[in-house]
């Protein structure tokens, strides 16, 4: 499953490459193991929380969202990384869905 519903909101694993030339999501993507995440670049450098805070600000953007609702809950430091947005889970799921898959 790519979105995960919960009471307030939604989760779903992103891969971001940070200094990726451009801000964009690209879709979705299965990884070798079989899980399945949201790609993502950004042209922030990972460093000081400079690519995590444009990947907010692109999420946010991308969804509709306030970016206050955008939350990193793990994988700060890695490329791989688990997002919460608070909002309409159904709404939130749809929009998601809807960003087909990564080329």
């Amino acid at each position: 499953m790519r979105v995960r519903s919960f009471p307030g909101g939604v989760g779903f694993q992103v891969r971001l490459t940070p200094k990726g030339g451009r801000d964009a999501v690209e879709g979705w993507a299965e990884s070798s193991d079989g899980s399945v995440h949201l790609k993502a670049r950004v042209r922030a450098a990972p460093e000081n929380g400079k690519a995590n805070t444009a990947l907010i600000a692109l999420l946010a953007d991308t969804l509709d969202v306030p970016k206050s609702a955008v939350k990193i809950a793990s994988g700060t430091t890695g490329r791989l990384k688990r997002i919460e947005i608070a909002g309409n889970g159904a709404a939130l799921t749809a929009r998601l869905e809807g960003l087909g898959k990564a080329s």
